[in-house]
């Protein structure tokens, strides 16, 4: 008995598509302290399939994901939240981050006021933080937020 078509078309169709996913392999990412906080689970299931021109792409721990080849942005969810800090914070649609450059033109942006917290780790020559933080933002939203970021002269007025 002879298989309908699509039957014998769909084995050629699954070795394509593993031929093209073995492609670009998975990235090596540690995962956060508390990649296993149920809190992750609704922001990384969210996260864009693409941020600006860099597609994602998976990774190797739970928790977390990567866009770019080479890879432009690793996210980590589960790092521990942020106290009190004097980093720079901007608060992009309502999703408070902190900003941190580290060497050349990579920053690490952790969003401040929610448990868990996410880590995103970026090349500012690769991805605009604005992109990278507005398109992140729905995603990240789904963990709810307990604090929010102030000023220096916000927090003196609580003194």
């Amino acid at each position: 008995m002879a298989l309908p078509r699509p039957a014998r078309a769909l084995p050629p169709a699954l070795a394509l598509a593993a031929l093209l996913s073995g492609c670009t392999p998975a990235v090596t990412v540690d995962p956060a302290e508390n990649a296993a906080d149920p809190g992750c689970a609704p922001a990384m299931v969210a996260v864009p399939e693409r941020i600006g021109d860099h597609d994602r792409r998976e990774t190797t721990s739970q928790a977390t994901t990567a866009y770019g080849d080479p890879t432009a942005v690793v996210v980590r969810c589960g790092v521990t939240p942020p106290g009190p800090t004097t980093d720079p914070c901007s608060s992009v649609n309502g999703v408070d981050w902190l900003l941190r450059q580290d060497e050349g033109e990579t920053w690490t942006a952790t969003t401040y006021g929610r448990d868990p917290a996410v880590e995103v780790v970026f090349d500012s020559g690769a991805v605009a933080s604005s992109t990278l933080l507005t398109e992140l933002g729905s995603a990240v939203e789904r963990i709810p937020a307990e604090r929010q970021c102030v000023d220096l002269a916000d927090a003196a007025e609580g003194l």
